[in-house]
């Protein structure tokens, strides 16, 4: 680096991201696996860091009408810390169902997207990641070879992705119907909602494992005016007692949590992206890495002072 570039770095108070960023690179691998059983492709977009004993596996599901490509700040940080990140693409409710509609169906389109039939596929999207992921970790001329702790899974999502990552965790649908997905141990949801046909309390009351939660005030949906921020509360509410947490930006938007770009970008904090990444990565070493240490952090105010959170904004924890 030459001296005036590394005197300009300084200045803006930007050594520290760059010297990061040169010591823990992060690279970028796509796959296309077919579950064959469905006749279903399912992309995935691996972020990575140069890794020489098998790493804990964070897996991200998109919100409605988005893609693996979503959410890159994430995949990024995380796996700068030594995680492998894994962020699938659903279709039926990607990016595809608004490109291939005319502008002014649009909307529409999206809201046919958000079906139980897609919620379902999501589902079941999950586990057939998790099964391609074993038999990648074994396959020796395989880029994931022997590369993923399988034995450490988290799930993430936002929107859609959140109804994703709460299906998969274990929420009950009517008739105890449940669909969790054993092999995930900690969870980390953006924008969540409870859902309807049961009570927020009898849908999520029964969930044990690790849960971060994470919402704004103004966190409403884009497509369904029953979804509101209060009742996006209403998940960290109904889970019980034990290694739960809420994070709720004031001012937070549903968009806060995504990098897309233009007209979503607009009244977006730019301190609330690195204290998603701080506090989540925290929570995965916690629960994925069993530390301690962290786990202490995070059951305390330190959230709060370290990530350059406003006095307005909310942590809990329960």
């Amino acid at each position: 680096m030459g001296k005036v570039c590394f005197l300009l770095l300084v200045w803006f108070g930007l050594v520290f991201p760059v010297f990061a960023a040169e010591q823990t690179p992060v690279k970028q691998l796509d796959f296309e696996p077919q579950d064959t059983e469905r006749d279903r492709v399912v992309p995935v977009r691996v972020y990575l860091s140069k890794v020489t004993s098998p790493q804990p596996v964070v897996l991200f599901s998109h919100g409605l009408g988005g893609s693996r490509e979503n959410n890159s700040y994430l995949g990024k940080y995380w796996a700068a810390a030594g995680y492998v990140c894994v962020f699938m693409q659903h279709a039926g409710s990607d990016r595809e169902v608004w490109r291939s509609a005319k502008l002014s169906n649009r909307l529409a389109a999206l809201k046919k997207a958000a079906s139980g039939k897609s919620t379902l596929d999501r589902m079941q999207d999950v586990s057939f990641v998790i099964d391609q992921l074993e038999k990648w970790n074994q396959e020796k001329d395989h880029p994931l070879y022997g590369k993923l702790d399988l034995e450490h899974i988290g799930m993430s999502g936002h929107s859609f992705g959140a109804v994703t990552t709460l299906d998969v965790s274990g929420r009950k649908y009517p008739f105890g119907k449940s669909f969790a997905e054993k092999r995930i141990e900690a969870f980390f949801a953006m924008s969540p909602q409870p859902g309807k046909g049961l009570s927020a309390s009898r849908a999520l009351g029964h969930i044990a494992a690790p849960f971060l939660c994470m919402t704004g005030t103004k966190d409403d949906s884009p497509i369904n005016k029953r979804v509101t921020p209060e009742s996006r509360r209403e998940v960290y509410k109904a889970l019980p007692a034990g290694d739960k947490y809420e994070l709720v930006f004031d001012g937070g938007h549903h968009f806060t949590f995504g990098d897309s770009k233009g007209l979503r970008t607009r009244g977006r904090d730019p301190d609330h992206h690195p204290a998603i990444q701080k506090i989540s990565l925290k929570f995965w070493d916690a629960y994925l890495r069993n530390d301690k240490s962290e786990r202490q952090w995070l059951q305390s105010k330190k959230p709060l002072t370290d990530s350059k959170l406003k006095a307005t904004d909310v942590w809990q924890w329960k």
